[in-house]
């Protein structure tokens, strides 16, 4: 039995990720990056779940604060220096941070990185440094919740 993360030998089905956890030998692996079990195949006749998040992108002094239930095709599409952060929550959650932080909007979604926005990241981000590890925990969740 093994508690610390090593290289599994196939990908994740959820999150792609190869690191994990060996349990015991009748467990087997578990990802490391979304809780996901090695070899355990999402049910293709189930839709995909849909994790909302409240995304916050960097370009040079800005920070755009969007959502999206699939946040790797959306942020693609949009110019940025850096993926900051991700918060649970759709599109109340959203214009309550535009709402919240109004004094430093810049226009549309993009706001000046500054003061109380800049305080708002840290905190989201001593949660957890890298985003996509987050949201790929939030979506192993909800592939398990769908499974069951």
């Amino acid at each position: 039995m093994s508690d610390t993360l090593t290289p599994m030998p196939d990908a994740c089905r959820v999150c792609g990720s190869r690191v994990g956890l060996l349990a015991a030998a009748d467990a087997g692996w578990t990802c490391a990056r979304c809780g996901w079990r090695l070899g355990d195949a999402p049910d293709a006749d189930l839709p995909r779940p849909v994790v909302e998040v409240v995304y916050y992108l960097r370009f040079d002094e800005r920070v755009k604060i969007g959502t999206s239930s699939r946040p790797r095709q959306r942020l693609a599409a949009i110019r940025h220096d850096e993926l900051l952060a991700f918060e649970p929550g759709g599109r109340r959650l959203e214009q309550e941070r535009h709402r919240e932080f109004a004094d430093l909007r810049e226009g549309g979604e993009w706001f000046t990185l500054a003061g109380a926005l800049t305080a708002h990241i840290a905190t989201l981000r001593a949660a957890a440094s890298d985003p996509w590890a987050l949201h790929d925990g939030w979506l192993g969740d909800a592939y398990r919740r769908a499974s069951s």
